[in-house]
């Protein structure tokens, strides 16, 4: 007899096999017992008639939702059921019966009562699909990586200098020092890339932004990347490529999940089959404003502005050369127009908003000079920095892709606190 799980189930028609699992949900027609089993791969309904076994029928029936347990019974098909099969069951083992009710039940509940309980949440419906399509992003995303010859690395997580500005560090006491969680691996990366040429890494990022958008988290995961004797262009088409192999590798293998979360797939391929647009940030406005938005030259893109952009072209988009002083100091000017950086947001479509940004470096111990005390940084603490500029520099060139954001996307969720297993946020820190 065979020990599967749910998501092979199709390959063993007609088989005796064996489940591990939890019970999900159940109905009773009287003489039929119709039981639902998942496993974590899939859901599967058993049946159960009064008539072939009594007393298994009267113990299955008063089973409470999530009793963990062990199923056996024989597969058969069944067109109608998810899956294609249905399991007439024989015997079923009780590992443990919860000792109370399980407290989310299978309706509507609140979004703070569900976050609340987010540990039992992510058990039911929508949330499997959803992380086991996270899977397969961070999976595809590494196997991207891997192909093009790229080295994993890591970068701190404490850090001692600010990345994307000092107004969004989570502060620490670093044994009477002061440290910060770190808001990206970037400049580390950098580092890493003079040594190894290219170089990514998937980790965790923090910024303290007193923001409550459903695209925002102050705890979420980059995957970023830094590639020595890369310009702007070159930069770019990486990003392009690897979002459209990262999707149609997802689509691939997570189909069924997609389908679960009633996902149009054949939109999402479409959005990504050909070249992404490329637009300055100045054509960017004057699109907005003819669209009737109200936004002046040198003013950041809110979200509805993003969702404009999206929709605009409908497809994801690139918006490149924003005016200097929008970005930070480690950005590459434009020669020929030193006003701008050569840096990029790509805006994924369907109201989602950015998911990438990226830029060329600068490379020269002058500029980087001159930009540290445009932006009144201290030279200091980035002295280590300055070194990657003074010993064999090299044009460069890197990015950062929000996972969360990503994954939102590809599920066609609404709010990325889905898309991670416990979200943080401005006002929750439990579970």
């Amino acid at each position: 007899m065979a020990v599967i799980t749910i998501d092979h189930a199709a390959e063993f028609v007609g088989d005796e096999v064996t489940v591990n699992g939890w019970l999900y949900n159940k109905r009773s027609s009287g003489k039929i017992l119709f039981l639902e089993f998942r496993d974590g791969t899939g859901v599967i309904q058993g049946v159960l008639a009064r008539a072939d076994n009594p007393e298994l029928f009267a113990r299955a029936d008063r089973l409470p939702r999530e009793t963990s347990l062990t199923v056996t019974g024989r597969l058969r098909a069944d067109r109608r059921a998810p899956g294609g099969c249905e399991l007439d069951v024989e015997r079923i083992e009780v590992i443990q019966e919860p000792t109370e009710p399980f407290p989310i039940e299978l309706k509507e509940h609140t979004p703070n009562f569900l976050l609340d309980h987010r540990h039992l949440w992510i058990r039911t419906g929508r949330q499997v699909p959803i992380l086991r399509v996270r899977d397969a992003v961070f999976r595809a995303v590494r196997g991207f990586f891997y192909e093009r010859g790229f080295v994993a690395t890591e970068a701190p997580i404490l850090t001692g200098t600010s990345v994307e500005g000092t107004t969004t560090l989570f502060p620490v006491d670093y044994f009477g020092e002061q440290a910060y969680l770190s808001q990206s691996g970037q400049l580390y990366l950098e580092a890493t890339a003079m040594a190894l040429g290219k170089v990514y890494w998937i980790g965790p990022a923090f910024r303290a932004e007193k923001s409550k958008t459903r695209k925002h988290l102050t705890e979420f995961w980059m995957a970023e990347a830094e590639m020595a004797f890369y310009d702007h262009g070159a930069n770019l088409a990486l990003q392009e490529d690897l979002v459209r192999y990262v999707v149609t590798a997802v689509v691939d293998e997570r189909s069924r999940e997609l389908e679960q979360l009633k996902r149009d797939t054949a939109v999402l391929v479409e959005e990504v089959r050909t070249t992404f647009p490329r637009v300055s940030y100045a054509d960017a406005i004057a699109i907005l404003q003819d669209a009737g938005h109200d936004i002046q030259y040198g003013d950041d893109f809110g979200a509805p502005h993003e969702a404009a952009l999206g929709d605009h072209f409908g497809k994801p988009v690139f918006i490149e050369r924003f005016p200097a002083n929008m970005k930070p100091f480690y950005m590459k000017r434009a020669h020929d127009d030193p006003s701008v950086v050569l840096a990029a947001d790509l805006i994924a479509p369907e109201g989602y908003g950015e998911i990438i940004g990226g830029s060329q470096r600068v490379d020269t111990l002058e500029d980087l000079e001159r930009q540290l005390a445009e932006y009144n940084l201290p030279a200091e603490p980035y002295k280590w920095y300055l070194d990657l500029r003074r010993y064999g520099a090299v044009p460069h060139a890197g990015f950062g892709m929000g996972m969360a954001r990503l994954i939102a996307w590809i599920c066609g969720v609404s709010h990325i606190r889905e898309t991670i297993p416990f979200p943080r946020q401005i006002n929750r820190l439990y579970p």
